[in-house]
């Protein structure tokens, strides 16, 4: 039985150990926090949306980033300060331009298949995540963003997800809690939503029922590989262990540009920061005001998730600006302004903001596959998409591993 250390405790992560389980392989996942998900797959905006599966790879994405670089309260803000990492990760961005069209019909198909697995997993480990089947309602509020939308809807058709547009007066049919004067909406009614905290610590769960060793508080420091050998050195308060494995699996996050350069690989990951807020619903009027169906606001890179009966996510928002975590209260306010515009009737006493690194890749593409060496594997780069992606992404590097060791 083979051996395999598997980098990073969140979605990837443990989708990736369970797949890898599921194969027969001896299965060992570190994670530098005490649980599982306790980073980006914490409070992120809880779409399972194909339909939002359009890379950021146009000359608009550059044409805003630039026109709100010094809007502190912008969607999109980009700190001018410069490093090597973000100039080289932006000019790959601009050099995948090309590729837009390509890489969002790869990235639709990629969403669907990834509905099947995660779905049939739910199901098989008895996996209560707050799930919602009803659908993602795109919300425009001008003719430009909605004819953008139709474009956009003609390429996510080619990777076979069927959306459709509706009216000022279909959307309100639909989400009858929306506030405010729209131009027009899409609607896909196959798209939905959860928790993701608790999909992911409820799969790393079932990964443990079917043998994967999940070692809690252990921070990575190196990573090597010395010919059919893995070796990880992690460190758990102040003492120091060397880990062998026969192969390796990162899923780091963020983290995985780092440990990808210690083992040969260039990964071009940058964090790019999304925040959220998660709105309590304490009472009756806030319960009835808040949406149930799903939301993405384009104008404002705004999603929305009922979770449950009591809690409302709103999240998005990019922000490049290295590692920096900081919960800004200049980037959070707008996200109560938006529940407060939009669902006049919802309270925004009890608000808890986050916020957590997204790894993008210059191309929006997953890394999925096999590094320089045979036994170094990767599942990461999952940029917004991470949750939506993570199913089939998991099942897809499993193959290559089984293939390859």
């Amino acid at each position: 039985m083979k051996s395999i250390a598997i980098i990073g405790g969140g979605i990837t992560g443990v989708t990736t150990a369970y797949a890898l389980a599921k194969r027969g392989f001896k299965v060992t996942l570190i994670e530098k926090h005490r649980y599982a998900a306790m980073e980006t797959s914490f409070a992120n905006g809880g779409q399972l949306s194909a339909s939002n599966a359009e890379v950021w790879t146009h000359l608009s994405t550059i044409v805003k980033g630039i026109k709100w670089m010094l809007k502190a309260d912008a969607p999109l803000l980009v700190n001018p300060k410069p490093s090597w990492h973000k100039l080289s990760w932006f000019a790959q961005f601009v050099c995948n331009i090309p590729h837009y069209e390509r890489n969002t019909i790869a990235t639709t198909k990629l969403a669907i298949a990834a509905r099947e697995h995660m779905f049939a997993w739910a199901a098989q480990e008895n996996i209560d995540f707050d799930l919602k089947q009803q659908g993602i309602l795109h919300i425009y509020r001008d003719k430009a963003g909605f004819d953008h939308a139709a474009q956009v809807s003609k390429l996510l058709a080619q990777g076979g997800l069927e959306r459709r547009a509706v009216s000022p007066s279909e959307m309100k049919s639909i989400e009858p809690a929306l506030a405010g004067n729209y131009y027009g909406g899409y609607f896909t009614a196959s798209d939905s939503t959860g928790d993701i905290h608790k999909f992911t610590t409820a799969m790393a769960a079932a990964a443990a029922r079917l043998g994967v060793v999940c070692l809690y508080e252990q921070d990575v420091k190196r990573v090597r590989q010395h010919g059919l050998e893995i070796q990880v050195e992690t460190q758990h308060m102040d003492s120091l262990q060397t880990l062998l494995f026969d192969g390796v699996v990162v899923c780091a996050g963020t983290a995985s540009r780092a440990i990808a350069a210690q083992l040969g690989d260039r990964v071009n990951i940058y964090p790019v920061k999304g925040y959220s807020i998660t709105v309590n619903l304490p009472d009756a009027r806030s319960q009835a005001s808040a949406p149930s169906v799903s939301l993405l606001d384009d104008e404002t890179k705004l999603v929305t998730s009922r979770l449950g009966v009591d809690r409302l996510r709103v999240a998005g928002t990019a922000e490049f600006n290295g590692f920096n975590q900081d919960i800004r209260a200049d980037r959070i306010r707008p996200l109560t302004d938006w529940v407060a515009q939009c669902f006049p009737g919802v309270s925004t006493e009890n608000v808890i903001p986050w916020a957590g690194l997204r790894p993008m890749m210059p191309d929006l593409m997953p890394r999925v596959g096999r590094g320089k060496a045979p036994n170094v594997f990767y599942n990461t780069g999952h940029g917004h998409l991470g949750w939506t992606l993570s199913a089939v992404t998991a099942e897809m590097v499993a193959n290559v591993v089984l293939g390859a060791l």
